[in-house]
């Protein structure tokens, strides 16, 4: 049985269940659950990352977790009791690992790398949480690691920013706006900025010293050095090496690292430098040798030098190997560190070892506390402390120091009888009284233990020796007095026994004996001469003796003998004990001496203040006793000695003394009666305010007052605590008139800067410290009247002082920061007073700043829901006092202009955020109650306006995206919760006060408008969040919008006949909302429209405006990115809403408003898909078909159905940038003829619009025509840009602009040149079918016809469609699809090669007319395409399969030309044809024959360079007659058996004989042609070609032409043959056909290579069609003997039109619909490929009539045209491309070869008799053989040629036409212009077929853009 659990609710997954039980419920390791019930081992619950979904799951696969429950029931909620932090490190986990996946997949490695890292390092930390063995100190250290890793890693995935409170999650709802937003930007403040640290330590590591010669000890000495002050600022870091230079003592880390401690900022430049001295220890010249002395000396060895700055760009530097400098004299050893610095290269040089000296260093920032939590393991193993020279910047109390400095500066020292000067070394001690040396107290440095003497260095040579250097004397204070330094002098002597000899010494007291201790400064002390042996242990001996030259000790009256011998040292004491100052000793033995008391208090603000903070606590007990002793006399001064002192501790040297004043208050002082003196003196000053003289005594009283007051407070109490509270009364009398008379000098207004605001000023900013002594005194009331009373007396005036009004703010503002205002008795006391001048200063816009933080503190107190009776009172103070007035600065804020700085922008940002944040504070904290009293103040309707339009502006306003950062999500929910709950209350107000007679337009539609923006703001798209972040949110506030949504739809239906004020303005807003893709949103939104559409049904009998204002929006809203498929089925869905109404309305009026309704909808829901498709398609980077196609879908939809110009013309502009982006310059030329056909001539002006200036129409349209012209020209479309110039030349010349003019025919003149000049490509054409629902809706189950790219074979086009379209599969046939593939839930690619038939017949067939000029009607203006299918009808015969072979031609109509506005054109109707085999054969021997004749002709006129294209093709011809060739035909329709089953053909068969006869002839004249030229390795080929025609010949019973014919240019028409740009014709399309360069015999492809043009209507493949480089006739008999070879075998006829052939390069094309239709020329002459020449009009019975079976219009439920029992082509893969060599198409006519039968026609011979080829490559493709049929032939196998007639013609034959000699005609006519061609719009409209209906244009609109 199922029992609900009790405590199990909440678990992890330990082990992953499939859920394969009944009911069973899948789970993942790692997954949350929580658990509803349970059962016997089985728990029953959901996953909370889908929470709808409930199963039961194994009990032992989850990890029970302690939680909470809330709300228990049906909606329980689980919240986890453990760690907050541990909650969100969970939850971010989770969602981070969805998006670091997302990061790998977008290739952004460095990102996935980095983030792997940090959650790596967050799962440590968790686990270490976990765990819980963390002290507090460290749990917290870890919290803030992890936080700040979870920061990192939100900000740099764009996720929201966490508001924290002490490393844990705060509850948005749990605190105060204000308190939430201070929150917020501290973090994002923390993430921006960080603070700079104000103390910074320098840690030096010792390393070694690499040298080569070293073998001494040395000692190391580092120091910190300011070179712009030239002096050290910190002490000695000293260490020892070893012989081998490195540290001594290894094990020790404090011996060779230390850090140099408080740095301030100040000391962190470039001018101060880390200075090492070296010193080596050993004999005293570096070579002597070893036996020489045993006594060893501290000798100079060298000098480093290294600037601070080099470490403040990286902080760290290891491994940094100094240089080691040595001065070149001894003497400048003692400045050797400043020469380096100062580079005086003269005075030093590298040590002669070339010594470098390795260290590593590193910068630490922060306080000496931070950096040992931070580097624990530097303090662990060992540091020593190198602190600053002297006291640090800020001198902490406690800090006990006593130490003397002293600078071994220099000595002078006579010869003493010596020729040469002494090597003089100094020996220190430090001698107590009784004359015994004291251990221990000379240190050398940090690093190193102090010693009891110091040894100085010695200079060679030199009685004036200079050592400088520091050594540091820690004596306690105990040892201070009586002791002295002694210096003993000796000269050491370098000989053998080295002796070092005493020759004189000095001596110096460390204290005087009235106290004072040895004053700081340079001292120069007598050298006492002695004898060597002199003994200095009795001190007693010399200490009368003077010490120092003009100093005398005592009463010695002994006179020094003059002496030339000095020794200076530099002493300097840092102690916290000892004083140098006199005066301060005098005052501290006051009672000694009363009669100096007055002169002492007077002298002590002379006193430095380090003396003074040292003894602080004996100074005051000094004052106050002097006060307890005599008050009448001293009282005054007393208190003046006490205010310097007081205000000494103001100083931020000194500041850090406050809290030892403050423990003396509280623990030493003992003044029961001086509060009496205090008060009276302190008000004895207040009340003389106004005295000038004493203003700035005044002022330093005024400062004190804070200290005064706490004294005033201590001495009372303990006065109360000795007497039993004794004057009580009186205590408080004093003290009111104390605050009397500060309210009275408070209250005095004074005019500008005076003297008295600047008292007042400086009594305010320390008033406010003194509320807390006075409640230590009095009742919190009273102290808050107190305080009341005293703010209350400032003056009201707001044009005063300046700086005293921001004093007095501050001072309020400290106020509300203290004590006394949290309590909520004295706060509502002090609230009003606050509330006042806070309303004062926002009234004038001043101090706002200020203003902000003192409201954000106000509303801070006050937490949300608070019930409390007081909280309430208090906000309704604040409203009464504040809205308005915070309503107005908000407004009055953000309307200003922002600052340029961005110091002072973010400063505004801030101002406005607070008082945002204090405003959304307000409102949560409003309640009904507060809402009603707000309403019911207003006393007039305006006013309720004005407020509720001031309210509903800020709220836009707080929507605004700039409001806060972009990551504040939490601040904006919070936020918009506020303004929803706040709009809830007021719609109420504007039902009520602001509908039927007193409506109001303005505030109505604020109201709506502010609804609508608020639905649409980014922050509230749930869609658009993560699960988990959406669950949260809707658990905490729901949906918004759909709250909203509801509000606007209840406003909506209370505003009856007021609604047709806002029809059609608020179409575009609901729209706006109604495209949000949420569900219950939709549904309240959409009837609005219909309800619309009814309103202006009945005003105006129509919606014309809401239709037009629907469209225009929804243009636009979806071109923004809005909207979705479910939004347009939705839209659809509203159809069914226009029923019968309940009006009163007639039938008729009732049906007609839902007929157009219904149409309506449908025309918007047209619109919406194809808005859809484009929107989806621009989403896409690279410029492909689909955004053009879909462009031109959208184009064409606002032309013909919407008639909406402006949208129209703004889409054709958007089509010619896509077109110009993917260098479509033909297709742009025709998208910007679009607007120009819209323009007229004439000079009505037209407005700016897009990018065109204002301007007349003639000049626009001028423009328009330059440009079309330009991208014509670009295009190789120089035909049509040739009509343009024409038409604005007429203009030009109209308006008799000459200039102009001149400039145009030039313009033309150049495009003529071109024309005849310039190469062209001829483009390929492809016919694709989109079938399936998952295309766009442009392209669905439609069928187009696209132009290809230069150079773009099917292969390459079909895999470029592919790419574009990765979802789709090809289809593998060119058959019509069933209707199962047009519903599929899929992609379907059908794509085959098709032809164009030009429509400009008349050119193509004229003789004389260049191809260069021909090729452009061949392949533009072309409406029609075709392509072939073979099949075979009846039996098949296998031994001729000729004779049943029928094609199936279907031609192809497009709803526009190609070229036009889009590389491709939808196919509007389908023809389809059958042609029988003898038309065919017809058809494919015309090509032939055409196709010898041009290269005859172009061999003739020497146009070839190369003759292998003639040679390969007369050498397929005949070979293949040989070996069967037309052999095949005669067997097929020269037999009996046809000619009587097939009477009708009588014609065609003649005719099929004529054309093989005439084929003979032709070859005849080719090999006489072809004689002359071949070249000389050729000629057994030519032998061999002439012996195999007159076999030939004798098939078809031929024995000899006429005589006449000769081999003379004069036998083609027009005399020699015009140049054709194009290859050789293939005599497979009636356009002619092309020539397939070989490149070698291994290129002919196998048989069963197929391609997918297969369906087009070739035959057989030409082998004899093989042009390329000249080849060895070897070659060429190889050739032959791979096709004879295959004689046997037989294939089927393909009837592709579009072979892919080598003779273009296939250029690899981006995926792109539409590519650069330049096109380039194949200039043949020169490569070796074939020029045709025109070819000699034919008689008309050529024609080749076929039979027409059917018109099929292209429609999805359309059948293939086939017939049963016909074999079908496939399409292959586009990976089966053909490379370059002889080409073969399927070869199944037997005799094709043997009679140069090549392929099967394209066309037939009536429509373009005599055409030159298409641009499109023929590819090699051969149907299936049904199984029953044949079978497969091996891939292997090549095309057989065929056999030779086996019976011949007897009969002699007429010379043919075609080779005749012609009749002397005149020359031929020039062909037609351009103009002929297209006469309006570029377009062949007059040629198209007479069945195919023309797309009908539109009345022209006059157009006003």
């Amino acid at each position: 049985m199922w029992i609900p659990t009790e405590h199990e609710k909440y678990g992890v997954v330990i082990a992953g269940f499939r859920g394969t039980v009944p009911h069973g419920l899948s789970l993942e390791i790692g997954d949350t659950v929580q658990i509803l019930e349970k059962c016997d081992g089985w728990y029953r619950g959901f996953a909370l990352k889908n929470p709808n979904v409930k199963g039961i799951f194994p009990s032992n696969y989850i990890h029970l977790k302690n939680a909470c429950v809330k709300n228990k029931g049906q909606f329980e909620m689980v919240i986890p009791t453990e760690d907050s932090v541990i909650t969100e490190m969970t939850s971010t986990l989770r969602d981070w690992g969805t998006m670091w996946k997302q990061l790998y997949v977008r290739n952004e490695g460095d990102l996935f790398h980095r983030l792997w890292h940090i959650m790596n390092e967050i799962l440590d930390l968790r686990r270490q949480v976990l765990v819980g063995h963390l002290t507090h100190d460290r749990m917290k250290d870890v919290k803030r690691h992890i936080t700040a890793r979870l920061d990192w890693g939100n900000e740099q995935l764009g996720l929201d920013l966490v508001p924290r409170k002490e490393y844990a999650m705060v509850d948005p709802e749990e605190i105060s706006i204000t308190e939430l937003y201070r929150l917020m930007e501290h973090r994002h403040r923390k993430k921006d900025t960080p603070v700079p640290a104000s103390s910074h330590h320098l840690f030096v590591q010792m390393k070694s010293l690499m040298c080569s010669n070293l073998g001494e000890e040395l000692e190391v000495i580092f120091s910190l050095f300011d070179s712009k002050e030239n002096r050290p600022i910190s002490e000695r870091f000293f260490l020892r090496l070893n012989r081998n230079g490195l540290p001594k003592c290894p094990e020790k880390p404090e011996r060779h690292c230390s850090l140099f401690v408080d740095l301030g900022s100040s000391e962190l430049r470039k001018d101060i430098y880390i200075t090492v001295h070296i010193i080596r220890i050993g004999r005293m010249g570096a070579g002597e040798k070893k036996n020489a002395c045993n006594v060893q000396y501290r000798r100079p060895f060298g000098c480093a030098v290294l600037s601070i700055a080099d470490l403040l760009a990286g902080d760290s530097k290891d491994d940094l190997v100094l240089k080691v400098y040595m001065c070149n004299t001894e003497s400048d050893w003692y400045q050797i560190h400043e020469n380096i610095i100062k580079k005086l290269n003269a005075r030093y040089n590298l040590t002669g070892s070339n010594a470098g000296l390795a260290v590593s260093l590193q910068l630490l920032h922060g306080d000496i506390e931070q950096i040992r939590r931070e580097y624990t393991s530097m303090f662990t193993h060992g540091v020593s402390i190198t602190r600053k020279l002297g006291f640090s910047n800020i001198i902490m109390p406690g800090e006990m120091r006593n130490d003397l400095y002293i600078t071994v500066e220099r000595g002078e020292f006579e010869k003493g009888g010596k020729s040469v000067a002494r090597n003089v070394e100094v020996t220190m001690h430090v001698v107590d009284s009784s004359g015994q040396i004291l251990k221990d107290f000379i240190s050398f440095g940090s690093g190193e233990p102090p010693a009891s003497e110091y040894h100085s260095f010695v200079l060679y040579h030199n009685n004036g020796p200079r050592w400088a250097e520091l050594l540091k004397l820690p004596i306690p204070v105990d040892k201070f007095r009586g002791a002295h330094i002694r210096c003993e002098f000796r000269h050491c002597s370098t000989k053998e026994k080295g002796e070092k000899k005493l020759f004189g010494f000095s001596f110096v007291p460390l204290m005087q004996e009235n106290g004072r201790t040895l004053p700081d400064g340079t001292h120069e002390l007598i050298v006492h001469k002695c004898e060597e042996n002199t003994n200095l242990q009795d001190s007693g001996r010399y200490l009368k003796l003077p010490f120092s030259k003009g100093i005398f000790l005592g009463n010695n009256s002994q006179t020094v003998k003059t002496t030339k011998e000095s020794f200076w040292i530099t002493s300097f004491l840092c102690s916290t004990k000892l004083t140098q100052n006199g005066d301060m000793l005098d005052l501290l033995k006051w009672r000694t001496h009363p009669d100096k008391i007055a002169g002492c208090l007077s002298k002590l603000k002379e006193i430095d203040g380090s003396e003074i903070v040292k003894f602080l606590q004996d100074t005051l007990d000094t004052l106050f006793g002097i006060l307890d002793e005599n008050s009448q006399k001293y009282g005054s001064k007393v208190f003046d000695c006490l205010v310097h002192i007081i205000n000494l501790l103001q100083d931020s040297k000194f500041h850090h003394f406050k809290p030892v004043m403050d423990t003396y208050i509280e623990s030493h002082f003992a003044g029961a009666l001086a509060y009496r003196d205090l008060i009276k003196v302190l008000k004895w000053y207040i009340d003389r305010v106004t005295e000038v003289e004493l203003h700035e005594h005044i002022q330093e009283v005024l400062k004190a007052q804070e200290y005064i007051f706490k004294y005033i407070v201590q001495s009372r109490r303990l006065f109360s605590i000795a007497t039993g509270g004794q004057n009580e009364e009186e205590f408080r009398c004093c003290i009111q008139e104390l605050l009397m008379s500060v309210r009275f000098f408070l209250s005095q207004e004074s005019k500008g800067a005076s003297a008295l605001s600047q008292l007042q000023a400086v009594f305010l900013s320390s008033f406010p410290s003194v509320y807390s002594e006075l409640l230590k005194l009095f009742d919190v009331r009273e102290v808050a009247n107190l305080v009341h009373d005293a703010l209350g007396s400032l003056p009201r005036v707001m044009h005063g002082d300046e700086s005293l009004q921001a004093v007095k703010l501050q001072s309020i503002g400290k106020t509300v920061e203290s004590h006394l205002y949290t309590n909520p008795d004295s706060r509502y006391i002090l609230l009003p007073v606050v509330l006042h001048h806070l309303h004062m200063h926002l009234q004038e816009q001043k101090d706002l700043i200020m203003c902000a933080r003192i409201l954000s503190n106000i509303f801070c107190l006050i937490k949300k829901n608070s019930s409390e009776k007081s909280v309430l009172e208090e906000i309704d103070v604040i409203v009464n006092s504040l809205l308005d007035i915070l309503l107005r600065t908000i407004l009055e804020i953000t309307s200003r202009p922002q600052p340029a700085g961005s110091a002072l922008r973010l400063q505004f940002q801030d101002v406005t955020g607070e008082f945002v944040s204090c405003l959304l504070s307000l409102l949560r904290q409003m309640t009904d109650r507060h809402y009603q009293q707000l309403l019911d103040s207003f006393n007039t309707k305006e006013d309720l306006r004005d407020f509720l339009l001031q309210i509903f502006t800020v709220f836009r306003i707080l929507i605004r995206p700039e409001m806060f950062p972009k990551d504040w999500t939490v601040m904006r929910l919070v936020a918009n919760n506020v303004i929803i709950t706040t709009v809830l209350y007021l719609s109420d107000a504007l039902r009520k006060n602001f509908l039927n007679e007193n409506f109001d337009y303005k505030i109505w539609d604020s109201y709506f408008f502010l609804a609508v923006i608020f639905i649409n703001q980014l922050c509230l798209q749930l869609e658009m969040f993560t699960p988990s972040k959406k669950k949260k949110v809707l658990e905490k506030y729901g949906d918004m919008r759909v709250t909203m949504g509801c509000e606007i739809f209840s406003m909506w239906q209370n505003l009856g006949e007021h609604k047709l004020h806002f029809i059609p303005a608020l179409i575009g807003p609901f729209l706006e909302v109604t495209l949000i893709p949420q569900p219950d949103l939709r549904n309240v939104m959409i009837p609005i429209f219909h309800d619309m559409m009814d309103w202006e049904q009945r005003r105006s009998g129509n919606f014309k405006q809401v239709e037009a204002k629907l469209i225009d929006k929804l243009d636009s809203l979806m071109s923004e990115g809005k909207g979705d498929e479910t939004y347009r089925e939705l839209f659809n869905s509203i159809i069914p809403l226009f029923g019968p109404y309940p009006s009163l309305l007639k039938k008729i009026e009732r049906e007609t408003w839902r007929e157009s309704g219904v149409s309506l909808i449908a025309t918007v829901t047209r619109l919406m898909e194809r808005l859809l498709d484009y929107r989806d398609c621009m989403k896409m980077g690279e410029v492909d078909g689909k955004k053009i196609g879909c462009t031109v879908s959208l184009l064409n939809f606002y032309k013909t159905e919407l008639n909406k110009e402006e949208m129209y013309i703004r889409y054709i502009h958007k089509l010619y940038d896509l077109h110009l982006k993917a260098q479509n310059f033909t297709e742009a030329a025709y998208t910007l003829l679009l607007y120009d056909e819209l323009l007229e001539w004439s000079d009505r002006p037209l407005r700016e619009f897009l990018n065109y200036p204002m301007q007349t129409e003639w000049q626009r349209k001028e423009c328009l025509h330059l440009t079309i012209i330009q991208n014509f020209d670009r295009g190789k479309c120089w035909e049509n840009g040739i009509i343009l110039c024409r038409k604005i030349a007429e203009q030009y010349e109209s308006y008799y602009d000459y200039r102009n003019l001149s400039k145009m025919r030039m313009m033309e003149a150049s495009l003529y040149d071109k024309i005849m000049d310039q190469q062209r490509l001829e483009p390929e054409f492809f016919r694709v079918g989109f079938y399936g629902k998952k295309f766009p809706f442009f392209l669905r189950n439609k069928e187009f016809v696209c132009r290809g790219h230069d150079y773009e074979r099917l292969e390459a086009f079909q895999q470029r469609m592919l790419n574009e379209f990765p979802h789709a599969i090809a289809m593998q046939h060119a058959n019509q699809p069933d209707e199962t593939i047009f519903q599929a839930e899929a992609q379907y690619l059908q794509i085959y090669a098709v032809t164009p038939i030009p429509e400009n017949q008349e050119v193509l067939q004229r003789d004389g007319i260049p191809d260069n000029i021909k090729s452009f009607y061949k392949v533009n203006h072309i409406w029609r395409f075709r392509y072939d299918r073979p099949f075979h009808k009846g039996t098949k015969d296998k031994e001729n399969e000729f004779k049943s072979l029928w094609v199936e031609r279907t031609t192809l109509i497009l709803v526009q030309s190609l070229p036009g506005i889009s590389r491709w054109f939808e196919v509007e109707k389908r023809e389809v044809v059958e042609m029988s085999p003898l038309e065919n054969a017809i058809e494919v021997l015309e090509n032939k024959n055409q196709q010898l004749r041009t290269l005859i002709s172009q061999c003739q006129t020497r146009q070839m360079q190369n003759i292998n294209p003639l040679t390969m093709c007369l050498n397929g011809v005949i070979d293949a007659a040989v070996n069967g060739g037309v052999a095949r035909y005669q067997e097929a329709f020269f037999v009996k058996e046809y000619i009587l089953n097939h009477p009708e053909d009588g014609e065609k068969i003649a005719r099929l004989r004529e054309l093989m006869l005439e084929q003979a002839q032709i070859l005849e004249f080719g090999l006489a042609v072809h004689e002359k030229v071949v070249p000389q390795d050729m000629r057994p080929l030519h032998k061999k070609l002439v012996d195999q025609f007159f076999v030939m010949k004798s098939s078809l019973g031929i024995q000899e032409f006429p005589a006449c014919v000769q081999a003379s240019p004069i036998h083609f028409p027009n005399g020699s043959p015009r140049v054709c740009r194009n290859s050789m014709p293939v005599s497979m399309s009636p356009d002619g056909a092309r020539v397939i360069p070989r490149r070698s015999p291994l290129s002919y492809p196998a048989v069963n290579r197929y391609s997918s043009s297969s369906l087009s209507s070739q035959a057989s493949a030409e082998v004899s069609n093989i042009t390329g480089q000249s080849e060895s006739s070897d070659e060429v008999f190889n050739m032959q003997r791979m096709l004879f070879n295959h004689i046997g075998d037989s294939a089927l006829p393909r009837s592709d039109s579009n072979l892919p052939g080598p003779d273009k390069a296939v250029n690899a094309t981006p995926s792109s619909w539409s590519l650069d239709s330049g096109k380039e020329a194949r200039n043949t002459s020169e490569s070796g490929k074939l020029i045709s020449p025109p070819v000699p009009p034919r008689p008309a019975q050529t024609a080749s009539p076929a039979r027409h079976i059917a018109s099929v219009s292209p429609s999805p439920t359309g059948r293939s045209p086939m017939k049963q029992g016909s074999v079908q082509s496939f399409t292959p893969s586009p990976v089966e491309y053909h490379s370059s060599g002889l080409l073969s198409n399927s070869p199944v006519l037997s005799g094709s070869y043997s009679s140069g039968i090549s392929s099967l026609s394209r066309c037939s011979t009536s429509e373009t008799s005599g055409c030159e080829s298409q641009g499109s490559e023929p590819t090699v493709t051969v149907p299936n053989y049904s199984v029953s049929e044949e079978p497969v032939r091996k891939e292997s196998k090549t095309p057989p040629p065929y056999s030779v007639y086996e019976r011949t013609l007897k009969r002699p034959v007429p010379l043919p036409h075609s080779l005749s000699i012609p009749p002397a005609t005149d020359p031929p006519a020039l062909p037609p212009k351009p103009q002929l061609v297209r006469p309006n719009n570029l377009e062949n409209s007059s040629r198209r077929t007479e069945q195919v209906p023309r797309p009908r244009p539109l009345p022209r609109k006059v157009s006003q853009l």
